[in-house]
């Protein structure tokens, strides 16, 4: 035991004394030059280290250095700048003076991705025709990793987009790893924050680079994120996904397979393909088993849609503010692409649905929605439509078919009064501009008819209205309230949409008791109607015999107008009396008249 521990002891006063040695012999910045050297005949970036290198012996043997800058030829700004770097190298090529790096380590760096840190040709240098490097550059033109390790710590990524907007994202720390056989393995955690909203994601997966610049391949194991701000549920969204993904240099094809992805309580999979070379295509096929846009939106219940939108009615600060949209520059004016998504549950402000498909296609801005059907608890809809984004603004063109959905469910989602309750059944065509809710209450133009099933009137009940009535007006007769059924078995009418106006035309409903008839016009930009019925109660009558039989056929005029906030209504029903009793009197007396005539 005793020999073991001299004999260790020796091996540690040896070590140390190697690599004091080593420390003191070699200096760090006789590898400066050779740095920057390899740095940029293996990619032709400039490596500039600011101050003198230093060594670092524990916990691992390493070189220090100062500020470290790598710029690109002729770019304004270095692609990467960090206060201070760090290379954990091997100890044993270090005695014959070789340079061997087993881990690049960078903290603080900031990245830029923007157009200024690209390189840039010479003033002087001449251009060919027709040349468009910017535009058909090649993945692997610029980049390459041949280093073991890569640690970036606290770092700050700042990508420019091609409209000019840049996106930062902070807090970044990376972890890349690589094997002989040019398998790689990453973690990647960030956050990235805009418009007072902030996405935190990380991210771990194994990449394959053997075949790189021709192909690669990666797995994404599991990536966690979680998105919050205004106008979100207040949890957030959050969720995990991972996918399977391949890119092939011949064609700049890609896909990505096996793709998992949840958020809050919805779950996607499936799988997207296309090529990026010339002009875009893009084929997207996915599976959900559960599609809640509710909780994904933030309109979950009642309570939470006010106070959502409380808080959208107040100003925006300027940060948020969106710049004027132009469809035109839609990206679907910049890529063709197929989609068919297959949805097992949907529900859509409060709306749930099931066997939901849609099919879809778009060329260069058109896009034409040749399938999107789905079931409801009684009923079903089919939504065929084309949107058009080639011009400055979106053309949508619908022609809904609804078979038995539920109406007051439909004029919530619409955020209309829910007056109404029934089964509805529609058909029609309609168009118009822009795709948002407000834009079809009011850029919207169409016909449709319609038919209701139970169709019974929030707070009106058109028979015991006009029972009351004649009570008030001749006491000699009275209505039987239990009779006075305000549900209608059928209401139908032909209805045109106009800019935010419902012009309702061959409006007819009935019930055991009574039939109806009717038109008007809905105003929903000023939330103002004005509705004229005619009323007919056959039944339900009690008191004299005459005057019920005048009331049974006798057709009384009833108008609901004003807000809806406050509607006001006025029912004739002295004036109808008087002109049926006018009328009796005019057919009497002519009928006196003729026999007199034959007498």
């Amino acid at each position: 035991m005793r020999r073991l521990i001299t004999t260790l002891a020796i091996l540690v006063v040896v070590l140390a004394a190697g690599m004091t040695a080593l420390v003191l012999l070699v200096n760090p910045n006789d590898f400066r030059g050779y740095m920057a050297r390899q740095v940029e005949q293996r990619s032709g970036y400039k490596l500039t280290i600011d101050g003198d290198l230093r060594w670092h012996v524990w916990p691992q043997l390493s070189i220090l250095s100062g500020r470290v800058t790598l710029k690109a030829p002729g770019a304004d700004q270095p692609v990467v700048a960090a206060e201070n770097m760090r290379l954990d190298v091997h100890l044993l090529p270090l005695l014959s003076h070789q340079l061997s790096v087993k881990q690049v380590m960078l903290k603080g760096a900031v990245l830029r991705l923007t157009a200024d840190s690209q390189k840039k040709p010479a003033t002087d240098a001449p251009v060919a025709p027709g040349d468009s490097s910017e535009l058909t550059s090649s993945f692997g033109d610029d980049w390459s990793f041949d280093i073991a390790n890569l640690r970036l710590s606290d770092s700050l990524v700042i990508w420019q987009q091609p409209d000019g907007n840049e996106l930062n994202l902070r807090d970044v720390n990376l972890s890349m790893s690589q094997d002989s056989r040019r398998q790689v393995h990453f973690e990647l955690s960030s956050q990235l924050s805009r418009n007072l909203r902030t996405l935190q994601f990380s991210l771990n997966g194994n990449m394959d680079v053997s075949q790189y610049p021709d192909r690669l391949s990666a797995r994404l194991d599991e990536a966690q994120y979680q998105l919050s701000g205004p106008d979100l549920p207040g949890e957030g969204i959050k969720g995990k996904a991972s996918l399977d993904a391949g890119w092939q240099n011949n064609g700049d094809q890609f896909s990505l397979k096996n793709i998992s992805l949840s958020a809050n309580d919805s779950q996607l999979d499936g799988s997207i393909s296309g090529t990026l070379a010339g002009y875009p295509q893009l084929n997207v096929n996915l599976h959900a088993a559960n599609l809640n846009l509710d909780t994904l939106m933030g309109v979950a219940s009642s309570g939470a849609s006010e106070q959502k939108g409380a808080l959208s009615s107040a100003r925006p600060p300027v940060i948020a503010k969106p710049a004027i949209y132009d469809s035109a520059n839609s990206p679907l004016n910049k890529a063709d692409g197929t989609l068919a998504i297959t949805m097992d549950k949907f529900q859509w402000r409060g709306m749930a649905f099931s066997d939901v498909q849609l099919n879809a296609s778009n060329h260069k801005g058109l896009l034409t929605l040749s399938r999107f059907s789905g079931n409801s608890a009684d009923g079903n809809f089919s939504l065929p439509a084309s949107i058009n984004v080639r011009g400055k603004d979106t053309l949508v063109s619908i022609r809904p078919d609804l078979q038995g959905l539920d109406v007051a469910a439909l004029l919530k989602a619409f955020n209309l009064p829910v007056v109404l309750s029934g089964k509805l059944s529609l058909q029609g065509e309609l168009a118009g501009k822009g795709m948002s809710l407000a834009a079809a209450k009011q850029d919207w133009q169409g016909n449709a008819s319609l038919q209701l099933k139970d169709a019974e009137f929030s707070g009106l009940n058109f028979a015991r209205m006009v029972q009351q009535a004649a009570r008030r007006s001749d006491a000699r007769v009275q209505g039987n309230e239990r009779d006075a059924v305000g549900t209608l078995k059928q209401l139908s009418a032909s209805a045109s949409l106009n800019n935010g106006v419902i012009s309702l035309r061959d409006l007819q409903g009935e019930n055991n008791i009574m039939t109806l008839q009717g038109q008007g016009q809905v105003d929903i930009a000023h939330r103002t109607s004005d509705m004229l019925f005619a009323i007919v109660v056959s039944g339900g009558w009690q008191g004299d015999s005459q005057l019920v039989q005048r009331l049974q056929n006798t057709a009384i005029p009833l108008r609901i107008y004003g807000s809806w906030a406050n509607p006001a209504y006025s029912l004739q029903l002295d004036d109808a009396l008087r002109n049926q009793l006018k009328d009796e009197a005019l057919k009497r007396l002519r009928q006196w008249q003729d026999s007199q005539k034959k007498g």
